[in-house]
């Protein structure tokens, strides 16, 4: 292996997770690991990777398993490194510390290579594929699907295959990534709307407001709660329709 004396390089795995100090704030851990810095730009680091003022001052046993993951990959970026090793991230993680990595991983700049069984994942954030076989390692032209059904054919006799029908084109990285974009973006409008969705309900759950000089304030609020449902259910269309591209997309 020949590699540039300036390449900096990071390594995340998830038993990481449980070496974080239970008992310290991940403002400790990071003034553990750069002590010459000032707490704002710690805090600073912390903001960008979702930890925010009150996650900071929290001790790391009661953070969520997404947050210990957004810290533990903090303090693995914390050198800028240019290349980002990941083995198996996934492992025993709930779902909030995985959709906390793949967050990380599709604002991530720097080049990764993810060692992973969780087709979710690779294909949320896995822009090219390598395939490892017979002591070589050469990049994979075809997608997890037809590496899914290589390895079920790979005791099968060879059969001829019938004929199919032209596929659509594959489409390109650029197209992926722009899919993919859009699936973020409607998943944050969905998001948003749900935080409104639940406000106005706290709102019409006060029982001041049913109050008989309150009628047509209990009015604007009713009006105002179908409206954000039916934003609601258009965001939620809106959000299926881009997944279902994307799916087709990457399936081709």
């Amino acid at each position: 292996m020949v590699t540039s004396s300036k390449l900096r390089i990071g390594f995340f795995a998830q038993h990481q997770v449980d070496e974080l100090r239970v008992e310290e704030t991940p403002l400790q851990h990071l003034l553990r690991e750069r002590p010459e810095e000032g707490q704002a730009k710690l805090r600073a680091r912390l903001a960008g990777f979702g930890l925010m003022a009150a996650q900071a001052e929290t001790e790391v046993g009661r953070l969520s398993g997404g947050q210990k993951a957004r810290l533990s990959l903090l303090l693995s970026t914390l050198d800028a490194p240019h290349l980002l090793i990941l083995d198996e991230p996934t492992n025993h993680l709930d779902i909030e510390s995985r959709e906390a990595l793949v967050e990380a991983l599709t604002a991530y700049s720097g080049a990764v290579i993810l060692v992973s069984h969780d087709m979710h994942l690779l294909s949320l954030v896995a822009d090219r594929l390598w395939l490892v076989k017979d002591g070589r390692v050469a990049p994979y032209e075809e997608d997890l699907e037809a590496y899914r059904k290589m390895l079920l054919s790979v005791d099968k006799p060879e059969q001829k295959q019938k004929a199919e029908k032209p596929k659509a084109p594959k489409p390109s990285r650029d197209e992926i990534l722009a899919l993919r974009a859009e699936v973020r973006k409607s998943e944050e409008r969905y998001n948003k709307i749900v935080e409104m969705q639940d406000k106005l309900a706290a709102k019409l759950a006060n029982p001041d407001l049913y109050e008989s000089d309150k009628v047509g304030e209990l009015e604007v609020w009713n009006r105002k709660y179908a409206e954000v449902m039916d934003g609601l259910a258009r965001a939620e269309a809106l959000w299926m329709a881009a997944l279902e591209k994307l799916e087709t997309a990457e399936a081709l």
